[in-house]
């Protein structure tokens, strides 16, 4: 379930203003604008955050969502520059962006993998937490997940297999389900899966409980051990990994717990727009707006790295 938790982390701007478009056009005021990138699960529940934001600010708000990977690789290979970006996996932070596109990140929140699924999804009425390893197995069941190369749900649903073969007992359970989503059900962002269950034409996807929250999805909550919620079973999520090709070469990822992170790029056009957005992201009412939206959000933001100017630790 999603937790409750007391906030205290302090408001550090007051914003005033009116208004808000989002586009993936060039920005042509640089007095009122800010360029957010989002990832795909963090869209929906941003939208108050930003329309908030835009309205006391005055500020024009773009938005590009999609896939993170995809996201820092508009960074790194094709030199573009959002005034934020706002990532599902804390990690691409130091290993594609720190130190040349940014010096800083800020996790905010957490996540944990389920299985979601609708009332008309094949074996619905007998999906269990003790029985969704058969039930997705099933020879008429399709089941869906991001593209690894693009997604960090991607390759989080490969390591919550591996944890799941560990954790049931099942040799080869990993490669059975993986066999079982071909290349023709990968999708490269959370928005496009949920899309998919939605209409019917997926029966079961693994994906973010926040997702399976704000679609209003039904879903299995997977035990701890194999969610990757739950940073108390740090080591054992640690104890599995995956590897795959990212389409340059071969990539493993261990097992972590799931955390959101937040950065304003080197270099940003409206950096000063850019830092007071993460202030209210940050703050007690900002964090309350994504609880809101079923973010897990932390009750203490960690600031990670270097010259955050104006972001307190």
């Amino acid at each position: 379930m999603t937790a409750s938790f007391n906030t205290s982390f302090p408001l550090l701007l007051l914003l005033v203003g009116t208004r808000c478009s989002t586009s993936e056009r060039t920005p042509t005021s640089e007095a009122d604008t800010l360029v957010i990138y989002n990832a795909a699960s963090l869209s929906g529940p941003m939208r108050a955050l930003l329309d908030t934001f835009a309205r006391r600010s005055g500020t024009t708000v773009q938005e590009e969502h999609g896939a993170s990977l995809e996201l820092a690789r508009r960074i790194t290979e094709l030199q573009r520059r959002p005034d934020v970006i706002a990532l599902a996996d804390h990690e691409v932070f130091p290993e594609l962006l720190i130190p040349a596109s940014t010096s800083w990140y800020a996790t905010f929140a957490r996540n944990r993998m389920v299985v979601a699924y609708t009332a008309r999804s094949r074996g619905a009425a007998e999906m269990r937490a003790a029985n969704w390893v058969t039930v997705v197995q099933r020879r008429d069941v399709t089941l869906g997940r991001t593209d690894p190369m693009l997604a960090p749900a991607g390759y989080r649903a490969l390591l919550t297999y591996k944890l799941a073969e560990t954790f049931y007992r099942q040799p080869g359970l990993a490669a059975a389900l993986t066999n079982k989503t071909p290349p023709a059900l990968l999708r490269g962002n959370a928005a496009e899966l949920a899309a998919l269950l939605a209409a019917g034409e997926l029966d079961y996807i693994i994906e973010y409980e926040s997702l399976a929250r704000a679609h209003n999805f039904q879903f299995v909550q997977l035990p701890p051990a194999i969610d990757l919620g739950d940073a108390e079973y740090a080591t054992t999520y640690a104890s599995a990994s995956v590897r795959f090709w990212n389409g340059k070469d071969s990539v493993t990822r261990r097992g972590t717990p799931i955390l959101y992170g937040v950065s304003v790029p080197r270099n940003a056009p409206h950096a000063a727009a850019g830092i007071r957005f993460v202030q209210f992201l940050l703050s007690d009412e900002g964090r309350e707006m994504l609880r809101r939206g079923y973010v897990d959000v932390l009750e203490h933001p960690v600031v990670l790295g270097d010259s955050a100017p104006g972001i307190a630790r």
